[in-house]
């Protein structure tokens, strides 16, 4: 895949991958640490069976630039810590939605793709969202038994999940 940004004087392109899996959290935050955490193990799974059309990318938080990173995407998952869900994760699909988080130092994923459709005037690649389970946030704590447990069956899910090829699980698993 290819994506271009800028405008009509000055435009860039670059090829991308197909799927990005995006995961964010802070690591010095107990089971905040938990997208970073996926990421890596999820990058080291993969690594075995050399499935290409991949990226994956870390970050402390979404920030409204991330929009850049869902253009020329087949697909993209972001992969987050949460308190609210139920163990041991959530799968959903998102859709764009504007909130107040747009205007703030990190931005809900929701808000990040109404950023990629404004900037872009095109509705965003198909979006999902996995919530893992987490108990603990505190500074400096370290992952909970529960979270590390959670973690494992996210994986076990999203491994399977990105060996089916765009299209049917991904919308049925995602409702």
């Amino acid at each position: 895949m290819t994506a271009c940004t800028g405008g009509r004087t000055a435009r860039f392109c670059t090829e991308v991958a197909g799927l990005l899996v995006f995961g964010y959290g802070n690591p010095s935050r107990g089971d905040d640490a938990l997208g970073p955490l996926f990421l890596e193990a999820l990058q080291e799974r993969l690594a075995s069976s050399r499935r290409a059309g991949i990226e994956f990318l870390q970050d402390f938080q979404l920030q409204i630039e991330h929009a850049l990173d869902l253009a020329g995407r087949d697909r993209v998952l972001f992969v987050d810590a949460h308190f609210g869900c139920p163990p041991p994760f959530r799968f959903e699909r998102i859709t764009p939605q504007r909130d107040d988080s747009y205007t703030s130092h990190a931005v809900s994923p929701q808000a990040l793709l109404e950023v990629y459709r404004h900037i872009n005037g095109e509705e965003p690649p198909p979006t999902y969202l996995l919530s893992i389970r987490g108990e603990r946030f505190g500074l400096g704590e370290s992952l909970s038994r529960e979270a590390a447990l959670n973690l494992e069956s996210a994986l076990r899910f999203a491994e399977a999940l990105v060996g089916d090829p765009p299209g049917a699980a991904w919308e049925i698993l995602g409702r």
